[in-house]
């Protein structure tokens, strides 16, 4: 964990539910397999705090064996999930770029975007296994930190149960973006394509001078 992030958590990391939650996972961990390995559950808290620009939520992590801790990234770039495709469609429309059609999103993280899950931790072939046993509140905290001790940051914010997440960001402070999710544009729904958000994040940070995210 990085250093700033442990001196902001470190009263959190005492907290009963953690401990709980910590017992809970690794009774999972003997019955199923659970992802990510437990050596990479909280690795976006490796993402320094001072380098931290522009926060992309997501709900938990994949649960075919690739997740490795960061949201919407996986650990085999050749691994294309639907809403990361239509996320690089959307770069691609919206920047007028060619992105690199790999889904190790880490070049996106060493510049600074932070990719969160609210819940860090889920059972094989089980989508929201581990959502609402106490993830969420550790999450929150995460979030809430973010909000007061940073100013400038761009918080995308997609699909109902993320933007639930407004109430705490300061939106004189931060910008929020919020959209349908990606993979609302695959049951026609949509509301994600043409939502502009690659171009308002590098908009922002550039008025606030702030360096850029290169989203190839």
């Amino acid at each position: 964990m990085d250093e700033k992030w442990l001196r902001y958590l470190e009263k959190e990391l005492e907290k009963d539910y953690l401990l709980y939650l910590s017992i809970r996972i690794k009774d999972d961990r003997k019955k199923y397999r659970v992802y990510p390995e437990e050596k990479d559950v909280l690795n976006v808290l490796n993402n320094p705090f001072d380098n931290i620009k522009c926060v992309i939520l997501g709900q938990d992590p994949y649960h075919n064996g690739v997740a490795h801790g960061y949201a919407f990234s996986s650990s085999d770039p050749t691994y294309m999930p639907p809403s990361l495709r239509n996320i690089f469609k959307e770069i691609e429309s919206d920047l007028g770029i060619k992105t690199k059609q790999s889904s190790d999103l880490l070049r996106w993280v060493e510049q600074g975007v932070f990719l969160l899950n609210t819940s860090l931790t889920v059972k094989e072939g089980l989508a929201l296994s581990h959502v609402g046993i106490g993830w969420e509140i550790f999450t929150n905290k995460i979030i809430k930190t973010l909000n007061s001790e940073k100013e400038h940051l761009v918080f995308m914010l997609w699909g109902n149960k993320a933007k639930t997440y407004t109430k705490f960001i300061d939106e004189d402070k931060h910008l929020i973006l919020t959209s349908a999710h990606p993979a609302s544009e695959l049951y026609g729904r949509g509301g994600f394509f043409d939502c502009h958000h690659f171009s308002k994040c590098n908009s922002y940070l550039k008025q606030n001078g702030i360096q850029e995210i290169n989203w190839e």
